[in-house]
């Protein structure tokens, strides 16, 4: 009683979590499928019904997947009717010409024994698919229903008067054509048709049409030409296997030498962009880069990343340096206007250099004493300067700090 419980709440959680779900995900066949398959994983089949009935008569209605689902999961339940109708209504009304309808279709009326219907289903959709002008469908429809009729009742001859009614009624195609030499290979020696009349309609496809070059891709017709070369690699003689190789080296292999070399051509020039830009980064010095980002502006550190950043070397009491054409006269003149600043204040006097011991005399020094500098002063002068002949502008930063 207990377990019973159990489960039952367990299913109603279940239950609970998927119909929350359906807000967002109700028009979304998968997500019916997986909600029926639970229900019914749990015993629960009035749970699945009822869930079924719901997406294929409300939410997802217009989906061929759910009616195909709906239709094997009647079969499953013994509802052979039901299934028949799901199927039906996709073939009249959901999607008609539907392929993978017709063959599931057909496959339960085999397994049902119901043989002849299942080939009147080929034949009521082949009617239907001949009426439309450049049906994909038809060739398909042939080469499935020649291979039903082997398989099911493996009557050869049939099957092969499928697939010629089939080359007769559509247009050449790849999976019929392929269909009719997988066929061809399976048979017996003295049932096989005959290989010129393969070989036939195998060049008619792969040569080029230039009244009609849409019929097939370069591709298929590859592909096409490279399935017969293994026919007749097994099945042929010499003179058609060299006849078969000399076509498909004219056809297809001037065109893939010509694509490699395009490709190869695209992949040396993409190589050479990809260069050029290597090496135009690296040529360019980050202070040509610095530079080279802002050419109107004023280069106000022009030794900027040029020069190693290095301390100048000094010396102990070493004088001022003045540059040329500027002489300590001419300082002190300019300077005399900064007399007046700092007039009651005094400047201490450095002590005259006194002579080295003699202990120290084996030692002469190695630069001649220089005289002391008084004070600089910088302050606002109180009367404008006279003017003085310009010196040489120094650059402010001549050595970084």
């Amino acid at each position: 009683m207990m377990c019973s419980f159990l489960i039952l709440l367990f299913v109603d959680q279940i239950v609970k979590l998927y119909e929350r779900c359906v807000i967002a995900c109700a028009n979304y066949p998968e997500y019916w499928i997986r909600y029926v398959l639970c229900m019914e994983a749990s015993e629960s089949m009035d749970l699945a019904n009822n869930v079924l009935a719901r997406a294929s008569q409300v939410f997802v209605k217009r989906q061929p997947e759910i009616h195909l689902f709906c239709a094997r999961f009647k079969e499953q339940a013994g509802d052979i009717v039901g299934a028949r109708a799901a199927y039906q209504l996709v073939h009249t009304e959901i999607s008609p010409g539907l392929l993978e309808a017709i063959i599931r279709h057909a496959n339960m009326e085999h397994r049902l024994g119901k043989l002849e219907d299942a080939f009147s289903l080929y034949e009521q959709a082949i009617a239907i698919e001949k009426g439309k002008e450049h049906s994909q469908t038809l060739p398909m429809l042939f080469a499935q229903y020649s291979r039903f009729v082997y398989l099911a009742s493996g009557n050869s001859e049939k099957a092969r008067e499928i697939l010629v009614g089939g080359l007769e009624n559509a247009s050449l195609s790849k999976p019929l054509l392929e269909a009719l030499l997988h066929f061809e290979a399976i048979q017996p020696q003295p049932k096989r048709v005959d290989i010129d009349f393969l070989e036939s309609l195998v060049v008619k496809f792969i040569t080029p049409n230039p009244e009609n070059p849409g019929v097939a891709s370069a591709t298929e017709r590859e592909e096409l030409s490279n399935i017969f070369l293994e026919f007749l690699n097994l099945f042929g003689d010499v003179q058609s296997i060299k006849r078969a190789e000399d076509r498909h080296a004219k056809l297809f292999l001037p065109n893939r030498g010509l694509s490699e070399l395009k490709k190869r051509h695209a992949e040396d020039f993409l190589a050479s962009d990809k260069t050029k830009v290597s090496r135009a980064y690296s040529a360019q010095s980050p202070a040509q880069s610095v530079a080279g980002a802002y050419p109107n502006g004023p280069n106000q550190w022009p030794n900027y990343g040029v020069q190693p950043q290095t301390w100048p070397a000094t010396t102990q009491a070493q004088g001022q340096q003045w540059p040329a054409g500027y002489t300590q006269q001419q300082a002190a003149a300019s300077y005399g206007a900064y007399a007046g600043y700092g007039g009651n204040y005094a400047n201490p006097q450095l002590p005259a250099s006194v002579p080295q011991s003699t202990a120290y005399g084996a030692y002469p020094p190695a630069y001649p004493a220089q005289p002391a500098l008084p004070q600089q002063n910088y302050a606002q002068p109180v009367a404008a300067p006279t003017q003085q002949p310009a010196a040489v502008p120094q650059a402010y930063y001549g050595n970084y700090y």
